[in-house]
């Protein structure tokens, strides 16, 4: 195993233990150098899971839970999951099954409802929710924003972190205003897929390397992420889970030290209360 010599955390990717490669990723994370993970659950239509009610959501969050828990056993570090619902369920419900946006807004809202419950038992460190990254129409986008200020409501409630999946973006400032409001501090917002540079919520930046020299040069609190697929259909999708190790790799090789502890160590304890060195067994 590579010892990179420090925390190393991918802020956002997806294990599918039934379809894709599962623990194997996990597996090649580890060996690449990396310790800690925070695990999304893959949007519910991928799992075969049609959801008319927010309990029918629990085979997608329990899937999660497990997949996570074997991780835990593999990584130096932990591996800890985030749980939400993903915007683009809005468009299989509108689109394909006839819901109109209000009841496609119900039944996400209340899929957020049951995330909330596995964070609130401690079995969940964040909420994932977000908005179409691609054109919907007027009322789709309402409903879409509904579900997100659902989403921040509920990390105020729970004392947690939100993470966001949304359209490309450099200023998010409405939505960490929408944070505010609602009683979660914006910093705890986070951005998935993110660039080097956002107004607003806290970017987790795809780990390329011209995005992640802009949140060096910057110096803001940021995270690092993949958002590996873990679909076996789609073997080059977005980021294969050896990539984070090798970037921190790469950033200290060109002097970055300062952002490698900003990504891995600081800003995962300011946006999600997490320790990545108490919790790393060398």
């Amino acid at each position: 195993m590579d010892d990179l010599g420090t925390p190393v955390l991918d802020d956002h990717l997806h294990l599918d233990p039934d379809h894709g490669r599962g623990i194997e990723a996990v597996k090649d994370f580890a060996r690449s150098g990396g310790t800690h993970l925070l695990v999304v659950n893959k949007p519910s239509w991928l799992l075969g899971v049609e959801p008319e009610t927010g309990e029918e959501f629990r085979p997608v969050f329990e899937t999660t839970l497990d997949v996570v828990a074997r991780a835990d056993e593999i990584l130096p570090g932990r591996a800890w999951p985030v749980l939400g619902v993903h915007p683009g369920l809005v468009s299989k419900l509108v689109d394909d099954r006839g819901f109109d946006p209000a009841e496609a807004r119900d039944l996400m809202q209340a899929g957020l409802d049951l995330a909330a419950e596995y964070v609130a038992d401690g079995d969940a460190v964040a909420l994932k929710t977000g908005r179409p990254h691609y054109d919907t129409t007027d009322a789709v986008w309402e409903a879409s924003n509904e579900v997100l200020r659902h989403g921040l409501a509920l990390g105020a409630e729970n004392d947690c972190a939100v993470q966001l999946h949304t359209e490309a973006s450099e200023d998010l400032t409405e939505v960490a205003e929408w944070a505010e409001e609602r009683g979660l501090d914006p910093h705890r917002v986070v951005k998935h897929y993110a660039g080097g540079r956002l107004a607003g919520p806290t970017p987790s930046v795809m780990s390329e390397k011209d995005r992640l020299e802009v949140a060096a040069e910057r110096g803001d609190p940021f995270l690092m992420e993949t958002d590996f697929v873990d679909d076996p259909d789609r073997p080059g999708a977005v980021m294969g889970p050896k990539t984070v190790p090798r970037r921190v790799r790469w950033m200290r090789e060109v002097g970055y030290d300062d952002a490698i502890r900003n990504a891995h160590v600081e800003t995962p304890e300011a946006v999600y209360g997490l320790d990545t060195e108490a919790t790393l067994d060398r």
